[in-house]
């Protein structure tokens, strides 16, 4: 069940993460990799980007943690 639910999660963050590197906001930053000609990651990608990285981490010790 944890593992189901951790995925759940997983999903939706990602999912919302994608929305938000597509979109372009108030306070995007500058680019800091250009992708393309007309699009690259901006510094406030590269946040959001790390802010994943971390939820996901942490999702994957609460599955492999061991319930007592």
């Amino acid at each position: 069940m944890r593992t189901a639910a951790a995925l759940v999660v997983a999903a939706v963050l990602t999912g919302f993460v994608g929305l938000l590197l597509n979109g372009t906001y108030r306070f995007e930053g500058p680019v800091v990799v250009r992708v393309t000609p007309t699009h690259g990651l901006h510094a406030g990608d590269v946040l959001l980007l790390l802010g994943w990285l971390a939820a996901m981490l942490a999702l994957t010790a609460l599955v492999r943690s061991r319930r007592n």
